[in-house]
């Protein structure tokens, strides 16, 4: 008998994502679904970007910890279409993104591709407002248009002083 849905959804909401291990792969919107094909369960997932370094990690990761809860017959499919947004993060994950110290993204990504209000904040080309996840802050400045990562920007809190990561919004 298939294990429910509902029940694998949980198992996969404790993998952690390899690069901010607070977030889930849940959390962070990659696993876009899960079902049952005749005897085999099907997880969809879609990278942050089709050429992420992670997605080999977040691969095993999953089919390690299925394996572990006894699923024998799984097939992972990757889904490139539609690409994955900022705007798939889960509410709680953008708390737990808050309270790691990175500023989760601000607003939406936009529905376009080439949306101009996209490409702005993408650039930096905008007057975005970053709450400092340290303080809250608003006075805060960018200081650089990639941080730790190419997908997060550094920013200064005016504030508190505190550097600090913002997950941009993509």
């Amino acid at each position: 008998m298939a294990v429910p849905t509902d029940t694998v959804w949980k198992w996969l909401a404790d993998i952690p994502d390899p690069e901010i291990p607070v977030l889930s792969l849940t959390d962070l919107g990659v696993i876009r679904d899960v079902h049952w094909q005749d005897e085999t369960l099907v997880v969809t997932v879609t990278p942050t970007y089709s050429g992420c370094p992670a997605t080999a990690v977040i691969n095993l990761d999953i089919e390690t910890k299925l394996r572990q809860c006894g699923i024998d017959k799984l097939r992972l499919e990757q889904q490139l279409s539609p690409p994955w947004t900022t705007d798939w993060l889960s509410e709680t994950g953008r708390e737990k993104l808050r309270k790691y110290g990175i500023a989760p993204p601000v607003g939406q990504s936009g529905s376009a591709p080439a949306s101009g209000g996209r490409i702005a904040r993408l650039t930096g080309g905008d007057s975005l407002v970053v709450a400092c996840p340290r303080c809250g802050s608003e006075n805060t400045e960018k200081i650089s248009q990639f941080g730790s990562t190419p997908c997060k920007a550094a920013y200064r809190c005016r504030s508190c002083l505190e550097p600090f990561d913002y997950f941009k919004c993509h």
